[in-house]
């Protein structure tokens, strides 16, 4: 064996090391930067939704689900929320107006039910 094969060898294995560490602190520093809400949510009766907020100085479209996610909606403008709020069905204007319409953050994901 080379010098030259030894070297590349011992700097390729260097280098997928540091790639791993890499890779595994963004990791750990995106669960650090967690989306936390303050936004107040009042609850809605509907079969989808569990509660709603809204920030009208941020145009923040906040909305919790009956599965225990949380999105949040950007950009929405304060006539949606009024619409979303005065609609008869929630889960419904939501599906046709605000799903996929608005870039939308993740604040807390579902929760798993547990097998029975």
């Amino acid at each position: 064996m080379s010098a030259k094969f030894f070297y590349l060898l011992l700097f390729l294995c260097s280098s997928r090391l540091l790639i791993a560490n890499s890779i595994e602190n963004n990791t750990a520093s995106r669960a650090r930067t967690a989306v936390t809400s303050r936004i107040p949510r009042e609850s809605v009766v509907s079969k989808g939704i569990a509660s709603i907020g809204y920030s009208k100085r941020l145009h923040i479209l906040e909305i919790e689900f009956v599965n225990g996610a949380v999105y949040r909606y950007l950009q929405v403008a304060p006539s949606v929320h009024r619409d979303l709020m005065t609609a008869d069905s929630k889960a419904r204007y939501y599906d046709a107006n605000i799903k996929g319409n608005y870039p939308s953050v993740r604040v807390r994901p579902r929760v798993k039910q547990e097998a029975r």
